[in-house]
This record gives C-alpha cells, structure tokens and sequence, in this order.
C-alpha cells in the first residue's frame, strides 16, 4: 500500500508522543522529495527570560526536523539515526506566532548526512540558520 503524505505526516506527529516534541509542541507540517517542514508555536513555554523564543528550543526545533529528514529518506528497518552536530546562528528575535523550520540535505551519503535547516516565522523572515550533521548507523539483530 503506497502511503499518502497525510499518512506519513500523522504517523511522524505520532512517533513525537511523550517526547520533547510533544513537550514544545513540534509538528511535523510539509515534506517533498528533499525537504521536510514543521513548526512550533512561539510562546511563554519556549521563552527565554526576557520573553523572546529561547535559541535551545530553537535548536531543538531545528534537530527535530533535520532528524526527521533523514529518518523519512532511509530504510528505517536496516538504519537509526542519530544527530551528531548542529551548529545555529541566531538572526532575530520573537516573541509570538509560529516558528517554521525546513530541513534540506546539503549532503544525503550513506552514511553521514548535512542537512541546512532555515527557521522562519509566519511572514517568512529569518530567524536563525542551523547545519545539522546526522549519522545512519546499522541496526543489529
């Protein structure tokens, strides 16, 4: 059975229950042939003390999406996935709305994966660019 985008897309928001996802509220909103979207919403639960989006939920944002990424485009019954650097430069500050981040491969080896991750909010501006690094490692039996 060939799998639509609405199954692929409720089955990644499913795999984020009792998980930091869930915790910030990360959905998985878009993906294509190599990119994937998701969001989260920008309130006091992702602040910083000041009342701006915290750059680490940032951060976690973007690993989110980058890691999603590679797990959607490998064959997840031979491989895992793990984040293995993320670098974020952080380019604006907000205090509400969405945060959008799209994950796309720099690089898609066999191994390791460069992905750049662009986080936006709802007008589209740059808020942060990240790089993520992530590594497919063999299941063993």
């Amino acid at each position: 059975m060939q799998l639509t985008k609405e199954m692929v897309l409720q089955q990644a928001n499913a795999a984020c229950k009792n998980t930091l996802m869930e915790t910030l509220n990360i959905e998985v909103v878009d993906f294509g042939e190599d990119f994937l979207v998701a969001r989260m919403p920008v309130t006091s639960r992702v602040y910083q003390p000041d009342g701006i989006l915290h750059g680490g939920a940032t951060v976690a944002l973007a690993e989110s999406v980058g890691s999603f990424a590679t797990h959607i485009f490998i064959d997840i019954e031979k491989y895992f996935v793990r984040g293995i650097e993320i670098t974020a430069n952080h380019l604006k500050s907000i205090k509400e709305g969405f945060v959008y981040a799209r994950a796309t491969f720099v690089h898609k080896g066999k191994t390791t994966q460069l992905l750049d991750i662009r986080v936006t909010d709802d007008n589209d501006n740059l808020i942060s660019l990240c790089k993520l690094t992530t590594i497919s490692l063999p299941r063993t039996k």
